[in-house]
């Protein structure tokens, strides 16, 4: 892999997913009327740019159609438009995009994720290298995942309904070197993150459905787990030297209006089993209100709750909305023995966390900002980030010193990042964003979903 330099924002958030640039020079403003290099109208798409030293690649979708774009970063001159070999099959549940998958590039190869057809890298030249081919996923929401990319190693996380793993393939031939199930997790979104500790081999950190596991990266073993998460992970964990910051969230079965179910499975099989066939058709269901959303719990969407069915959804019963300090190095269970913290209140649903100069910084909907001190949890300062008060799936990044927020209805906040924070500066778009901005050198790119927006700040 070509070497990361102040030029390159190589995968979703940045370098190792920490949202933090090594940036200069970005403007203190950020609005459609100033300090724009370039801007260019693209297809839609929730992907987020990443950035070599001389490109920017991303994807989008046109009907039923989806692409891999390369951008010059100097003129903003699309380069080349892949079509992906399979069209846009059936639209997920809710509001996610075909093109949620960020790519990831190694500074000058292209990799790609596309929901129910797979990887697929490209050469900067747009010549289509290898491919590597999932078949349809079992996720009602459609992917949100990104491949993550270390050293040689190609990294992507399938968390579905049934059947999920984590498989790492060699970057330059799409070869599988090996593949591990993850038989507890079930559909979520988060990417994996990588752990370097000072002695030793590298780790593969996953956040998912009731756990945070790591996987040795050499072979794919698990190592370690803390459990008791919640059952849907979207946020991306940030390490931070030896301690690993993580949150999730999902509404609990009584926030989404139905009642708690805590009977086993022999009691339900025995109270409402009408045909004795060792299945809850959905007209057996022992709760009206759950047939609404059925298909949250069908995880093999046969049309029937199975035993493993009705055993995930007691989990949820035990899980935790939360987020979480986690010193990094055990090995097994370490849910007693290494978590540092954890803050249970007041969790985003999408953006995820972002550390600096001590300080680790949690977006939520509604534009509520909040502080934290990252050695034990205590919150500096909670509030509205006046001007920008909105739903938020794109997560905060940090450049140049401020850190920038991005809202769906496109309002983009500068901030000064301290314990005692405030907003600099809020520019409006006036469309939505949902993509997480990136950064590097002396630019700062705002994805809408209509435009790509190239800032840069005049050179003195």
């Amino acid at each position: 892999m070509l070497p990361l330099t102040a030029a390159q924002w190589t995968r979703f958030r940045g370098p190792n997913g920490t949202g933090i640039a090594d940036a200069q020079s970005i403007p203190g403003e950020l609005r459609p009327d100033k300090n724009v290099a370039w801007k260019i109208a693209l297809p839609s798409g929730f992907s987020s740019p990443v950035l070599t030293n001389t490109d920017v690649f991303l994807t989008a979708s046109e009907e039923t159609k989806l692409f891999t774009i390369s951008v010059d970063r100097k003129t903003g001159k699309v380069n080349w438009k892949k079509e992906a070999p399979k069209p846009l099959g059936e639209k997920p549940k809710g509001p996610n995009s075909p093109v949620s998958p960020s790519p990831v590039t190694d500074g000058k190869n292209v990799y790609v994720f596309f929901d129910n057809f797979g990887l697929i890298s490209y050469a900067a030249d747009g010549r289509e290298r290898w491919r590597y081919e999932t078949g349809m996923l079992n996720l009602p929401y459609g992917a949100g995942t990104s491949p993550v990319l270390h050293e040689s190693t190609v990294l992507l996380q399938i968390d579905q309904d049934s059947g999920s793993y984590l498989v790492a393939l060699d970057k330059d031939t799409g070869k599988v070197r090996w593949k591990t199930e993850r038989p507890h997790a079930t559909h979520g979104f988060s990417s994996p993150v990588i752990y370097q500790p000072a002695k030793g081999g590298a780790e593969v950190i996953a956040s998912g459905a009731y756990e945070l596991d790591g996987y040795d990266l050499a072979t794919g073993k698990k190592l370690w787990w803390v459990t008791g998460m919640a059952w849907q992970a979207k946020s991306v964990p940030v390490v931070a030297k030896d301690v690993v910051y993580v949150h999730s969230w999902m509404a609990s079965l009584s926030e989404l209006g139905h009642k708690e179910v805590t009977a086993t499975w022999e009691q339900t099989l025995a109270d409402h089993d009408k045909d004795k066939d060792g299945k809850i058709a959905q007209d057996e269901s022992p709760d009206p209100t759950l047939t609404k959303i059925w298909f949250l719990y069908d995880l093999g969407k046969d049309g029937f709750l199975d035993a493993k069915d009705w055993e995930y959804l007691l989990a949820r019963n035990h899980t935790k909305n939360g987020l979480y300090a986690i010193k990094l190095g055990g090995r097994g269970d370490v849910t007693k023995s290494h978590v540092l913290w954890r803050v249970e209140k007041g969790m985003p649903n999408i953006p995820s966390p972002l550390v600096y100069n001590d300080v680790l910084f949690l977006l939520r909907e509604g534009g509520i900002l909040t502080s934290f001190n990252p050695k034990d949890g205590s919150i500096h300062k909670q509030g509205r980030v006046e001007g920008a008060v909105d739903a938020y799936f794109a997560s905060p990044v940090l450049a140049d010193g401020k850190l920038i927020t991005a809202s769906r209805e496109g309002k983009v906040a500068v901030i000064k990042p301290a314990a005692q924070w405030e907003v600099l500066s809020v520019g409006e778009f006036g469309e939505d964003i949902w993509a997480t901005p990136a950064a590097a050198d002396r630019q700062f790119f705002v994805r809408t979903q209509k435009t790509l927006y190239c800032f840069e700040a005049p050179r003195v």
